[in-house]
């Protein structure tokens, strides 16, 4: 039996992402933050965009476990990849 999805409004998902922008624009312009606190806070952001896209765009809200784990399981690759990038400059 087939199940009937709910649309998306993507105008409103537009909105959320362009609203995101603009607050991580005001964010690396702007506020007058400890350099640490503000690559967090950008990198939430970014996070939060990410999965948004993913979810809505790309239909990963829609779709059976299987194919959302396939989806996740890159991630702790590419942390482990940001995680080398940042330590080289530490180093």
């Amino acid at each position: 039996m087939e199940t009937a999805h709910k649309r998306p409004n993507y105008v409103l998902i537009w909105v959320y992402l362009a609203v995101l922008t603009a607050a991580e624009l005001a964010l690396a312009f702007e506020l007058p933050i400890s350099r640490n606190l503000k690559l967090l806070l950008l990198l939430f952001l970014a996070v939060w965009k990410a999965a948004l896209v993913g979810l809505f765009f790309m239909h990963l809200k829609f779709e059976r476990w299987n194919l959302r784990i396939m989806a996740i399981i890159p991630l702790p690759l590419a942390v482990i990849f940001i995680l080398a990038g940042m330590s080289e400059h530490i180093w």
